[in-house]
């Protein structure tokens, strides 16, 4: 019979066999992702990585659609998803989206990285993010991109935890929205990663084997709060019993993406209704049957193209 070692840790946390925290308080993260899917790259769009934050040794990988120079693409950002705890550009699944955004759109995308929980936990991420949009005002300089990118025309996208980045993003930068010569038109949050101590309706009925089900999404804000952080934080709930008000905010136009069979659905579309009430310029779009990432799952599937030309409609309504 094998002997076990009483003092040797045992693995109490995991996210998506990426990350594994162990009872020692010692951490591992795999270097592989946890969606291993076939690149998708036809060659139309030239993808390059470039340093944002020398300090943190944070990067962003920018795409460049083909362009016949006569009239400059708006500039896209898209933060990726992964409860605050895992993700990277270089995923697979986000680079195949941001390759379809760039060329769809047509659209400048811009895919920073930022600091992953635990052993980053929030706000790093938040403070790696707006880095990237200061970034983004001397990037002008970049001699590719300022061929083809118009800074005038700005929006902030993310995916899931990409999605609370760019809530925060939007009231940090509030009615200002400039970064030299860059100027934010506008956010969209697609799907994204709110939470609270009581579980909505959606969450508490969630079934086990959905892609993002309870105890997971749970587990991610166990992981990425600051120690001692209830889910009512404002990190996680930006309409929770500590969340200063929005009301007196100046807010840029919001677009809120939903799915219909999405744990996070429910505290997604409160978010806009609550947005709506308070008088800020938001649009709620929800995709019925869909469940967490589905645009990333599959971005060439028949919802994703239907989202795709919602975000055109948002880029063209609110461009200027």
């Amino acid at each position: 019979m094998e002997s076990t070692n009483p003092d040797r840790p045992i693995e109490i946390e995991n996210c998506r066999d990426v990350l594994r925290v162990y009872s020692d308080g010692s951490i591992s993260r795999s270097a592989r992702p946890s969606f291993n899917v076939p690149v998708s790259d036809d060659g139309s769009v030239i993808h390059k990585d470039l340093l944002f934050d020398p300090s943190h040794d944070l990067r962003l990988r920018l795409y460049l659609p083909q362009s016949d120079g006569q009239k400059k693409l708006p500039i896209f950002y898209y933060f990726h998803g992964g409860g605050f705890c895992i993700g990277s550009r270089e995923w697979p699944n986000f680079h195949n989206y941001c390759l379809r955004l760039a060329s769809a759109l047509p659209a400048v995308v811009v895919a920073p990285d930022y600091r992953l929980a635990p052993e980053h936990r929030l706000p790093a991420a938040l403070d790696d993010a707006f880095a990237s949009l200061e970034w983004l005002g001397t990037a002008a300089a970049e001699e590719e991109m300022g061929e083809v990118a118009d800074f005038g025309r700005v929006f902030v996208s993310g995916d899931s935890a990409g999605g609370s980045i760019a809530h925060h993003l939007a009231v940090r930068v509030g009615g200002r929205g400039v970064f030299g010569p860059a100027r934010i038109r506008g956010f969209v949050l697609l799907m994204p990663f709110f939470g609270g101590e009581t579980h909505s309706v959606s969450e508490a009925e969630c079934p086990v084997d959905a892609f993002l089900n309870l105890q997971l999404n749970d587990r991610y804000w166990r992981l990425s709060l600051p120690l001692g952080a209830t889910r009512d934080h404002p990190y996680s709930n930006p309409f929770g019993p500590e969340s200063p008000s929005l009301e007196p905010l100046e807010l840029a136009p919001m677009l809120v993406v939903v799915g219909g069979r999405d744990l996070l659905r429910d505290r997604a579309a409160d978010y806009a209704k609550k947005l709506k009430e308070l008088g800020k310029e938001t649009e709620l779009a929800e995709f019925e049957g869909m469940q967490h990432g589905f645009f990333t799952i599959d971005p060439c599937s028949a919802q994703a193209e239907e989202l795709m030309r919602v975000l055109c409609r948002f880029i063209a309504k609110h461009a200027g």
